[in-house]
Parts: structure tokens; C-alpha cells; sequence
């Protein structure tokens, strides 16, 4: 229930997190724990990115679009984790009004863009299993590019929608956010002021992001499964198995936990209880992404034997003297370069660009 605001009440330009204050016990653990799951999830989903772009045979529809799936699990682990691990070192969990609205922002938006990539990937396993003969030239390299740019174009859309729905409102009841990070049912919790309109807008709109792609994606692997089934005598249906088990591993994990958080009634939210949900989704599912895609996936496995090979044959051939040590594997240190460059730099520029564009909106 929230209380009625009046004119005379000022709202909050200050947050504290509690999900940090309330762990009494195990902090260097939860430290330690996040951290490594950072770490892994950076260098693992910067890894798919390298092997992908350096070999040839991955450069197919499925790998452009776990490429871009890893590259937004990097940012989507970015947005949280960094500010957690500060607030258990540091133990002063506060957040200004304008970084929890920069967080929220990408963190709903980064949510919503990897739903309608997992459906996009869902559709492209239903052509290449189910309409082989015509899967080349229904999911071109045009299709893909567009299939991407909405996917992401959606996320931000929706992302946008609730961010300014949700700073509208003040915050004069608490500035306590029962949670590790911001987010819209815990922020929708703190307000003062009626927020019918924002828990409307969050199911309808929830619905079209949540749970549309992944009754979509649900109706795209049954069929999937019917066609391998029905032609088990082919021989191609371990393999086929194999990667949809590796993608609905994904799904499930991702799939359950947003729409736990965020397409249900809001009388049935339960703070505590969501703060275990929130790391699921947050930091779990983008971790174990680049595991599941590269220890189920044989394409990836050979492809990474194959780096693995160039690497130690460029070593034999720098200390042969018949390569420079500089042009030993500089492709791939390149573009490693590159990848590394361009992740830690998107985030940031992006936070400026809502951080202005928030200011803007305060001086108004």
C-alpha cells in the first residue's frame, strides 16, 4: 500500500541497498563467490566472442546470434555486479537517485533484448531442423542483421517505458531498497504515491516481453522435437538434441526467473524471496551461458582445438626464428584487444548518455 504524496513532501535523491546490509555473516564469501562468477562470465562470453569471429565455419546464423548474445551477457553482468561487489567490500551500499535510474534502465533493457534474442535463436533451430532445404535462404545474413537490431530495439524501447514511468513517481515513504541492486518491484514498493498505472503497464507490457517470446520459444522447440523424433533414422538427431538441450538449459533458467520477477501481481511479491530470484537471472544465467554453449557444443569445442593449435604452432614457429614475435597469433591477439576495448567502453558511455539525459530532466 502506498501513502498518499502531497506537494510538501521531498522525495529522496539518495538509495540505500540493503540487500548487502542485511547479510550479517559470509560477506567475504559473497565477495569472493560474485567476483569469480564475474570473472568467469567476462572471459568466458569474451572467449565465444573471439572463437566465433576468428573461425570461418562458426561465421552461420546460430554463432552471429551467440555472439550477440555474449556480448550482452558481459553488459548484463556489468550493470550489477561491479556495485555489489563495492557495497560488500566497502560496507556503504548507497546509490544516488540518477546511477539507480541508470542501473535499473540497463538492467530491464539488457532483460528484455536477451528474451527476443532467445526466441530469435529458438526460430533460427526451427529452420535448420525443420526446413533444412530452405534454411539458407530464409535466415540470410539480412534477416539475422534485422532479427538482432529488434531484438535489441525492443529491450531498450521497454526499458525506457518503465524507467520514466517509475522516476515520475516520488520516493518519500524510504530511500531503503530492500535488494542488491535497483529494480522496478522494489523501487514500486518505496513510492509514496499511487503506482496502479506502473503495475498495469508492467504486466501488459511483461506479457509482450516475457512471456510472448517465450511461448514462442516453447512452440518452436515442440516442434522441434516432433521432427526429430519423427526422423530419428536419419542420424542427425544426437547432434540436434544436443544443441536444443544446451539452448532450452538457457531458456528455462532465464525465461523462469524474469517472468517470476516480473509478470506476476504485485501483491505477490515477496522482497526477500526476490532477492534470491534477482541473482539468479542477474548473475547465474549470464555465467553459465558461455559453460553450456561451449561444453555441449561440438562446433565450438573443435574450434577452439583449432585456436588452440595456431596458438602452439606460432610459439614453435617464434622460437624457430621463423616468425616474428610480433605477427605470432596477432590476429587473435587484435581482435581480443578489440573486444575487450569495445565491452569496457559501451557501458560507460552508455551510463553517461542516461546520466545526462537524467540531469536534463531534473533541471526541467
Amino acid at each position: 500500500m502506498t501513502l498518499p504524496y502531497s506537494e510538501n513532501q521531498t522525495s529522496f535523491m539518495e538509495f540505500i541497498l540493503l540487500g548487502s546490509v542485511k547479510i550479517k555473516q559470509g560477506k567475504s564469501f559473497l565477495f569472493v563467490l560474485f567476483l569469480t562468477m564475474y570473472i568467469i562470465c567476462f572471459l568466458g562470453n569474451s572467449f565465444i566472442i573471439t572463437v566465433v569471429l576468428l573461425n570461418q565455419t562458426l561465421h552461420t546464423p546460430m554463432y552471429f546470434f551467440l555472439g550477440n548474445l555474449s556480448f550482452l551477457d558481459v553488459c548484463y553482468i556489468s550493470v550489477t555486479v561491479p556495485k555489489m561487489l563495492a557495497d560488500l567490500w566497502t560496507g556503504s551500499p548507497s546509490i544516488s537517485l540518477l546511477g539507480c535510474a541508470a542501473q535499473m534502465y540497463f538492467l530491464v533493457s539488457l532483460v528484455g533484448t536477451e528474451g527476443f534474442l532467445l526466441a530469435s535463436m529458438a526460430l533460427d533451430r526451427y529452420f535448420a531442423i525443420c526446413r533444412p532445404l530452405a534454411y539458407i535462404s530464409i535466415m540470410n545474413k539480412w534477416i539475422c542483421l534485422q532479427l538482432a537490431v529488434i531484438s535489441w530495439t525492443c529491450g531498450f524501447l521497454n526499458a525506457s517505458l518503465h524507467t520514466a514511468l517509475t522516476f515520475r513517481l516520488p520516493f518519500c515513504q524510504s530511500n531503503r531498497i530492500n535488494h542488491f541492486f535497483c529494480d522496478i518491484p522494489p523501487l514500486l514498493s518505496i513510492s509514496c504515491s499511487d503506482t496502479s498505472v506502473n503495475q498495469v503497464a508492467l504486466l501488459t507490457v511483461g506479457v509482450f516481453v516475457g512471456l510472448g517470446p517465450f511461448l514462442f520459444t516453447l512452440v518452436s522447440y515442440a516442434l522441434i522435437l516432433h521432427a526429430i523424433l519423427s526422423n530419428r533414422q536419419k542420424g542427425q538427431s544426437h547432434k540436434a538434441i544436443s544443441t536444443c538441450v544446451s539452448h532450452l538449459t538457457v531458456v528455462i533458467l532465464f525465461y523462469g526467473s524474469s517472468i517470476f520477477t516480473y509478470v506476476r501481481p504485485t501483491s505477490s511479491y515477496s522482497l526477500e524471496r526476490d532477492q534470491l530470484v534477482g541473482v539468479l537471472y542477474s548473475i547465474l544465467t549470464p555465467t553459465l551461458n558461455p559453460l553450456i554453449y561451449s561444453l555441449r557444443n561440438k562446433e565450438v569445442k573443435l574450434a577452439v582445438r583449432k585456436l588452440i593449435v595456431h596458438i602452439r604452432t606460432c610459439q614453435k614457429q617464434k622460437k624457430a626464428g621463423k616468425i616474428e614475435s610480433t605477427l605470432c597469433i596477432g590476429r587473435a591477439t587484435y581482435i581480443m584487444a578489440r573486444i575487450y576495448q569495445t565491452i569496457s567502453v559501451v557501458p560507460l558511455v552508455s551510463w553517461e548518455l542516461i546520466n545526462s539525459s537524467f540531469q536534463g530532466i531534473r533541471r526541467e
